[in-house]
Parts: structure tokens; C-alpha cells; sequence
């Protein structure tokens, strides 16, 4: 019998934290005592675990894995041997009544690992099609979808608490093991390399006010301030929270910088001699680490290039023009307060 329940998420938009307090309320209804743990705010040298509590980690899917901080707290862990739900929010879609799934990924794979090495039993793995907050790849979903896919993923809570308060385990992520794991390739790489493309691709545009709030509320600190302006560094996560949370949607994704980046790499590699080094596995992985960092090489300088730019109002303008989500169309995205998404389509 359940009778004491942590929850422990990580959010950017509000999905993972979303899905968390579902569970709390589930849980109360079962006269289930829960506190609900923001593992951005917890110090990873001092986790402290109740002894005989279930404990369920909740987080979203970043590069098909749990995002650095997710995994760094699962790492800090102190040994122990509670059973462990498993729980992740995914990119979900909508077409018509049908919800298209996201993908996991390795990320309960590695979780799992990771845990039971220190002791825990993995009584579940669960993962939640919450709408995508993903907005430098495509356009904010409507709130009519939005709405849709709370209802379903609130329902989905609902039916997966009653299973797991019954004290049955619950394995629902297992019917995606198969593209899963043939996109643990991608985890890896996104892992090693994609989430520090990803963190230059931000900038504070001419709209910014500097009110600081991104600075204050990067759940990782990953911005600070240079020569008055937002910054972000290699230790963003990605997880949207800036970008989707600003007053003044000034925070945008540099995709005129992206797009020059492409044609310089286009560029410098016709003119290095790769043909030189053969045909060989090494010569392929030569290749490939050269290649990687003259990416890295060219978007820090370019970022810090447009960094420059940004001061000047005209060139900043133009920046702005070259993204996507400049444009009104392309929206943001924050979970949505209850009384929203409860009241009848």
C-alpha cells in the first residue's frame, strides 16, 4: 500500500510540472500524502530521500533524453531502495482526435541504468504527449489543440495513477522500445553535441527591455548579461522557458544565423582536402572531428559576431527579420492554467 509519494520534475513551459501536480491531485484523492520537488531548486549535493516512498521523476525529452540536469540529479541520487516511476513529457501532435506521439528515446533506458546501480526498483516508465514547446523548429500549436492534448494527457494520468496506487507496475513505454532504440544514435549525438548548437542559437532582439527576467529565471542559469544583453552560454538546456516566457517576445532563435553558418561550412569544407585522407574508418573520423570543430569554431565566432550587431538598432532589425519567430504567426507557448483547458471546446 502507497502511502507517501515525492515527485521530482524538471519544466520549462510547464508540461513536466503539469503532469507532476496531476499525479499530486490523483494522489491526495487517494488520501496519499505527496510533495512535489523542482529539481532546478534542489541542491544536487544535498537530495534527501524519504526511506519506503515511491518516487516518481518526471521531465521532458530533450534530443530523444532526459536534459543534462535531469540526468545529473538522477546521478546525485543518495543510495537508496524505493521504487521508481519513470515518467517523461514528450513532443506531442494532433490531427483530428488522434495524439501523435514524441519520442523517448534512451532516456529510461540510461534513468533505469543509473538507478538501479544505486539500489532503486523501476516499478514504471511512462511517457506524456504534451504539446511541443519546441518553437525554434515550427510554429506554436493553436490553443484549441493545446487544450485538446491537456484533456487527453490529464485523463491519461488519471487511468495510470489508478494502476500504479493499485500497487501494479506499470512498463507503458515499453511498446516504443523499438524507435527507441534505433534513435539512441541521435540521443548520444544530441547529448555530446547537438544541445550546445542549440544553446547559440538565442538572442535577445531589439524588442528586449532588459528587464532581466530570462537572466533571473534560467532554471540553469545558463544566461548572463554581456554589455547590457542577454547571453546565453553552453549550459543552456533548450527547454524553452526564456524564449516562451518573455513580456516582450524579444527572445528569438538566430535563424539567419543558422542558415550562414551552413553555407560557411559548405564553403570551408570544398576547400579542405578530405579526398587526402583515404577511405579508411579513422580517415571518416578525422574527417568527422575536424568537421565538428570548425562548426563549433564558426558559430561561436558568428554568436559573438551578432552579439555585436545586436547594439546596433538597424543590423538588429535585420537579425530579427531572418527569424522565424519574429513573426507574430509563429506564437509561443506555455502550459495552460487549468480553468482553461477544463472548460468544454
Amino acid at each position: 500500500m502507497i502511502k507517501d509519494l515525492e515527485i521530482f520534475y524538471f519544466t520549462g513551459t510547464g508540461n513536466a510540472r503539469k503532469i507532476a501536480m496531476w499525479f499530486g491531485e490523483c494522489a491526495e484523492n487517494n488520501n496519499i500524502s505527496y510533495k512535489l520537488h523542482d529539481i532546478s531548486k534542489i541542491d544536487p549535493n544535498h537530495i534527501t530521500v524519504k526511506s519506503n516512498s515511491l518516487i516518481i521523476i518526471i521531465s521532458p525529452i530533450h534530443g530523444f533524453n532526459y536534459p543534462k540536469i535531469t540526468i545529473d540529479f538522477i546521478r546525485h541520487l543518495p543510495k537508496k531502495t524505493n521504487d521508481v516511476i519513470l515518467m517523461n513529457t514528450r513532443a506531442g501532435g494532433r490531427i483530428g482526435k488522434l495524439v501523435t506521439p514524441g519520442l523517448t528515446g534512451i532516456a529510461f533506458i540510461l534513468a533505469s541504468i543509473i538507478l538501479r546501480g544505486k539500489g532503486y526498483k523501476i516499478k514504471g516508465e511512462i511517457p506524456f504527449d504534451m504539446p511541443s514547446n519546441w518553437i525554434s523548429i515550427h510554429p506554436s500549436y493553436r490553443e484549441k489543440t493545446v487544450k485538446y492534448l491537456h484533456r487527453v494527457n490529464y485523463n491519461k494520468v488519471k487511468n495510470h495513477a489508478d494502476k500504479i496506487f493499485s500497487g501494479m507496475k506499470d512498463f507503458a513505454a515499453s511498446k516504443d522500445i523499438v524507435q527507441d532504440l534505433l534513435i539512441a544514435p541521435i540521443s548520444f549525438l544530441y547529448y555530446l553535441i547537438g544541445r550546445y548548437a542549440f544553446a547559440k542559437s538565442f538572442y535577445a532582439s531589439y524588442k528586449c527591455d532588459n528587464c532581466n527576467l530570462c537572466v533571473k529565471e534560467c532554471p540553469v542559469n545558463a544566461i548572463k548579461l554581456t554589455n547590457n544583453r542577454p547571453y546565453w552560454t553552453l549550459k543552456c538546456e533548450s527547454c524553452m522557458k526564456c524564449m516562451n516566457n518573455c513580456p516582450k517576445k524579444a527572445i528569438e532563435t538566430s535563424h539567419g544565423l543558422i542558415a550562414a553558418l551552413v553555407i560557411l561550412m559548405l564553403i570551408l569544407s570544398s576547400l579542405i582536402p578530405f579526398q587526402n585522407l583515404g577511405d579508411s574508418s579513422l580517415a571518416y573520423w578525422i574527417q568527422f572531428i575536424i568537421k565538428n570543430i570548425l562548426f563549433f569554431s564558426l558559430l561561436v565566432f558568428l554568436y559573438r559576431i551578432q552579439q555585436i550587431f545586436l547594439n546596433c538598432k538597424f543590423t538588429a532589425r535585420i537579425i530579427s527579420y531572418l527569424s522565424l519567430t519574429h513573426y507574430k504567426f509563429w506564437g509561443r507557448y506555455k502550459s495552460l492554467s487549468e480553468f482553461k483547458w477544463k472548460n468544454p471546446v
